[in-house]
């Protein structure tokens, strides 16, 4: 009798790049357009394996924001050292949570001592 287990339903860690472009960047956007820029995205996101579900381009702060999932950690490191490596902009990823996540978070237990206190 074959019994068939259900499988853990895996989530992708999900994402929010903020990206600011260097001068160089910049020109290439400016030779390249948006709609060119985000098509890169995509492709490199998903050549690690990942999806994106929006790009926006954004007035101060940071030139460009990206939403969007990869497998793991060092999927989401690659497209970091990639992007560095490039010249062409910075990123900074921000690990993102769900609701669920947090509630998880918040029922599992973790022992810290404040600087300064006793072992006790």
């Amino acid at each position: 009798m074959e019994v068939d287990i259900p499988e853990k339903e895996t989530i992708m860690p999900r994402y929010l790049w903020q990206v600011n472009y260097t001068a160089d960047g910049a020109r290439g956007l400016l030779t390249d357009g948006g709609t060119s820029r985000r098509d890169a995205i995509v492709r490199m996101v998903e050549s690690v394996g990942g999806t994106v579900d929006s790009v926006h381009f954004a007035l101060g702060g940071h030139d460009l924001y990206v939403l969007g999932e990869v497998p793991d950690e060092i999927a989401a490191a690659t497209l970091e050292l990639r992007t560095i490596a490039s010249g062409a902009a910075r990123s900074t990823p921000i690990a993102l949570l769900t609701p669920e996540q947090v509630d998880e978070a918040a029922r599992r237990e973790a022992s810290y001592r404040t600087p300064g206190s006793s072992d006790s």
